[in-house]
């Protein structure tokens, strides 16, 4: 039976490669479409955990992902060895930036190296991590065809970037378009088939090196505009004037305008990474890509400027940074998830900490970080401290009562919209 029979009769064997944000929810998605699947991951604990169908990622129902490991769909292991009986594999790796701020694409290589080890005929290889444009074809390939074997008749090489958002209720794998290329024709329509097994629209592109580029210029697109509105948060504090209210009656304009909003950085696995892989490939092409280095700098200074405010609050009340309790509330890098990923929460507790004041918090999805642990919010934790610092906007909290028990509130996400009081300094 040829593979794309094999697919759309759903008898493929289906092996997903981290078991992450990323990665789990694709495999449960097959499993749930009547895939054999099977997760490889090399931290043991998640796959322990997956094995006795409990869940370690807060968008996950518990129950979906038990009934699909009892009744066989999916299973976890850290041995590559059974990468040989899949007839699909998707790689779901993490690809972080180094200190140097480039690239850090050695988790698909090694992901890579695991797949060419036990690469057979008919196999198809996608990957849908992160990276910049030429990734697949100049680093994967290579590595793939070193079986001798040819891509495009024995085997099937494919790019389809990750559009995970993590705590979205209203866009899901199924519904999200799916873009997709392979390295020749045939892999392309093989992987579009895989994935219109679980996605309602699939969006085929030219290349790999488009598909590649589709996913950097979404997020591109996100970090300058967000860059823009943190800088015009700036001038509006320059100018005394709210900020909020500005982009709120901006954004009732019906065409040619679409808001963003600031706040104390950019967080998460994608938004304040993924432009600087297109940054680093334009570099060694001699060209400066100006928009995402200004964007990435103005962002990078928000915690330092959140800071900056909570020290001209407190130096008002005759306090200093030094010596003052502050609670933050919220160290996840966006409402309602427990990812802490370069979440600028920590860069601002960090400020804060360097400057001899005493950092506690509250997060109802991230009970331990950074060596603190999350404390009760209550109205006597709400009285004690000095400041309040809003720095994720859960919807878990009561900001009416946040307000009337704090005696002094810095909201750097405008969550307390409605609320007056004097004791409240926003962003």
């Amino acid at each position: 039976m040829e593979l794309k029979e094999k697919i759309v009769r759903h008898k493929a064997k289906i092996g997903v490669i981290g078991l992450g944000y990323v990665g789990l929810p694709l495999a449960m998605e097959f499993s749930k479409a009547g895939f054999d699947v099977t997760g490889i991951e090399i931290d043991k604990d998640k796959v322990r955990m997956i094995n006795q169908g409990k869940c370690y990622i807060q968008d996950i129902k518990q129950n979906e992902l038990k009934d699909l490991v009892k009744n066989n769909r999916l299973k976890a292991t850290v041995d590559f060895s059974v990468l040989k009986e899949m007839d699909a594999v998707s790689i779901c790796v993490p690809t972080p930036l180094r200190k140097t701020r480039d690239p850090d694409i050695s988790y698909i290589i090694s992901a890579v190296e695991e797949v060419a080890k036990y690469l057979r005929p008919g196999q198809l290889v996608i990957l849908e991590s992160t990276t910049y444009p030429g990734t697949t074809r100049e680093v994967i390939l290579p590595r793939l065809k070193a079986r001798n074997l040819q891509v495009g008749k024995d085997f099937f090489l494919a790019f389809s970037p990750e559009r995970v958002d993590p705590g979205n209720k209203i866009y899901t794998i199924r519904n999200t378009p799916k873009i997709v290329s392979g390295i020749t024709k045939k892999c392309t329509s093989i992987a579009v088939t895989l994935y219109e097994q679980i996605i309602d629209e699939v969006v085929p592109v030219s290349t790999t090196e488009s598909a590649e580029m589709v996913k950097l210029l979404e997020n591109t697109f996100r970090i300058v505009n967000v860059g823009l509105v943190n800088e015009i948060a700036l001038i509006c504090d320059r100018l005394k004037l709210d900020t909020w209210e500005v982009i709120d009656a901006a954004a009732t304009k019906p065409f040619g305008f679409t808001p963003f909003y600031p706040g104390p950085g950019l967080g998460g696995h994608c938004v304040p990474i993924d432009p600087h892989y297109l940054s680093w490939k334009l570099k060694a092409l001699n060209f400066y890509a100006r928009f995402i280095e200004l964007a990435g700098e103005i962002n990078s200074k928000m915690p330092e400027f959140l800071v900056s405010k909570i020290d001209a609050a407190l130096n008002e009340r005759e306090k200093s940074i030094k010596g003052s309790k502050i609670l933050i509330l919220g160290v996840a890098y966006k409402s309602n998830v427990s990812d802490i990923r370069e979440s600028p929460a920590l860069d601002v507790m960090k400020l804060l900490k360097e400057r001899g004041g005493k950092v506690v918090y509250n997060d109802p999805h991230v009970p331990q970080v950074e060596g603190l642990k999350s404390i009760p919010l209550t109205e006597s934790s709400l009285r004690d401290a000095d400041c309040v610092v809003i720095t994720t906007a859960h919807s878990d909290y009561d900001y009416k009562q946040i307000v009337e028990n704090a005696r002094l509130v810095i909201d750097s996400r405008n969550a307390t919209k409605g609320i007056k009081s004097k004791k409240i300094i926003k962003l």
